[in-house]
């Protein structure tokens, strides 16, 4: 018993969650993986387990060296869990990041500098155009 944790406490004293409501709301939503099947959050892990966890698009995978009872310093997570997700995985994480850049339709959000000053010098001369009457007879 003293090797084994549940498994939202072993999220939130690893830090992968921020509290450990959000980790068991995690798992009770199917999104934490142990052995590749869905697990609860009252599920207990031993060191040597694989825990999965889905986020959108990616599948993170972190191996359980040790068991600690309480919150670690970020320094110290290192030696209780290795993170063995595969590089294919790494790999479309990025992927993603660089789309969330490149593929901005045009037209949507705000636009960019040079688009509104493209707009503004577009507005300029036609309102000129439109409203200059020494050009009449």
């Amino acid at each position: 018993m003293e090797n084994e944790i549940r498994l939202d406490k072993w999220l939130w004293t690893m830090r992968l969650f921020k509290t450990r409501s959000l980790a068991a709301d995690y798992c009770k939503k199917g999104k934490v993986l142990l052995h590749n099947m869905p697990v609860k959050a009252s599920h207990l892990v031993k060191p040597g387990d694989v825990v999965q966890i889905k986020r959108s698009p990616v599948i993170f995978s972190f191996q359980i060296k040790a068991i600690s009872k309480n919150r670690l310093n970020a320094k110290l997570v290192s030696e209780y869990m290795a993170n063995v997700t595969p590089q294919d995985q790494l790999n479309l994480l990025e992927i993603e990041k660089i789309n969330g850049f490149v593929d901005r339709s045009r037209g949507l959000g705000r636009p960019t500098k040079k688009e509104r000053r493209a707009l503004d010098a577009f507005r300029n001369d036609t309102e000129e155009e439109f409203w200059n009457f020494d050009d009449e007879d």
